[in-house]
C-alpha cells in the first residue's frame, strides 16, 4: 500500500462500516449496541484522520474529494434511519428529517455551485466542522442505547443530535446566503 492512498482507504472503510453497523444494530447479542457505537466512532474518527493525512501530506485526489462527503452522508443518514425506525418520537423523527434534508440541500448547492464555478463560496465552515462534531458524537452516544454509570447516554445523545440540527439549519441559512447571488443569477448558455 502506498502512504498516499491511506486518506481513500480510510474514507472507503467508512463505506464498509455503514452495513456493519446496520448488522450489529439488528443483531440480538448483549454487545450488539456497543459494537455498532464503537464501530460508529470509530469511522467517525476516520472522517477526521484521513482529511488531515490529505492535507497534511498534500495528497487530496478527485476520488477522495469525491467519496469523503459520500461516506460522511451514507454513515450519518445510515445512522438516523436506524434511530428513527427504533425510537419514533416526534423529536427523533423531525431531528432526522432536519439533518438529513439539510444534507441533501446543501449537497445540491455545492454541486450546483461546482457548476457555475462558485464552489468556494459554499465552502465546509467551523460552524460546519462543530455540527459535525456534535452530531457524530450524538449519533454514537444514541447507537450505544445503554446507560453508563447512571447517566442517561441516550438521551445525552439525543440533546446533542437536537443541538447538531440547530446548527445544521444555521449553517444551511449561511450556505444559501452565500449562493443567494448565484442563485437568483440568471445564467444563459
Amino acid at each position: 500500500m502506498k502512504l498516499e492512498s491511506l486518506p481513500n482507504i480510510l474514507t472507503l472503510g467508512r463505506i464498509v462500516a455503514v452495513p456493519l453497523v446496520v448488522g450489529l444494530f439488528y443483531w440480538s447479542h448483549p454487545w450488539s449496541d456497543p459494537l455498532a457505537a464503537v464501530v460508529f466512532i470509530a469511522a467517525s474518527l476516520t472522517d477526521w484522520l484521513d482529511g488531515y493525512l490529505a492535507r497534511r501530506m498534500g495528497i487530496t485526489t478527485k476520488l477522495g474529494e469525491f467519496l469523503d462527503p459520500v461516506a460522511d452522508k451514507l454513515m450519518v443518514s445510515t445512522a438516523l434511519v436506524l434511530l428513527v425506525g427504533h425510537d419514533t418520537r416526534p423529536l427523533i423523527v423531525i431531528t432526522g428529517i432536519v439533518i438529513i434534508g439539510r444534507e441533501i440541500t446543501v449537497s445540491a448547492l455545492r454541486e450546483w455551485m461546482a457548476h457555475l464555478g462558485a464552489r468556494a463560496k459554499v465552502a465546509v465552515s467551523g460552524m460546519g466542522k462543530l455540527k459535525t462534531i456534535l452530531q457524530m458524537t450524538g449519533l454514537s452516544m444514541m447507537m450505544f442505547r445503554r446507560d453508563v454509570f447512571g447517566l442517561p447516554v441516550y438521551e445525552m445523545g439525543v440533546i446533542l443530535l437536537v443541538l447538531a440540527a440547530a446548527l445544521t439549519i444555521w449553517s444551511m441559512g449561511s450556505y444559501l446566503r452565500a449562493a443567494w447571488p448565484e442563485l437568483r443569477r440568471e445564467h444563459v448558455p
